[in-house]
């Protein structure tokens, strides 16, 4: 599994940290970081993520 974030299109909402916070965090400016690469075992966690997201930012391809 690998994420995308359209850092352009993404408003650090933060809704994916609260989601899946072992994959998206927010940096100490407020800003999202993630793993790329994460663990399949976060999959769930990752769609729901994705699903969270105010603007459609994640992608998740397999």
């Amino acid at each position: 599994m690998r994420i995308i974030v359209d850092l352009a299109t993404c408003q650090d909402h933060g809704q994916c940290a609260i989601a899946a916070p072992a994959v998206f965090q927010m940096d100490d400016e407020g800003r999202l970081v993630y793993e790329g690469d994460p663990d399949e075992s976060y999959r769930f966690e990752v769609e729901e993520a994705a699903d969270v997201c105010p603007v459609q930012a994640i992608l998740i391809e397999d």
